[in-house]
């Protein structure tokens, strides 16, 4: 849920940029949208890592016991 909210989000920043590159507006702005989507995109990455890849299998669950 969480993934596909930051995804959303990364989405609407990516359309913000383009429609202000297309208006030509002042170039820090645009950065400042491009810099936003990358970040998203680095949260998604670190939630996915921290979630899906780092469910501890049962054979070390086992080991542990």
């Amino acid at each position: 849920m969480v993934e596909l909210s930051i995804e959303k989000s990364r989405a609407r920043a990516e359309r913000a940029a383009e429609a202000l590159k297309e208006l030509d507006a002042e170039p820090h702005l645009v950065a400042a949208l491009e810099r936003v989507q990358e970040e998203l995109t680095s949260a998604t990455r670190l939630l996915r890592q921290g979630t899906y890849f780092a469910v501890p299998s049962a054979q070390e669950e086992i080991k542990a016991a």
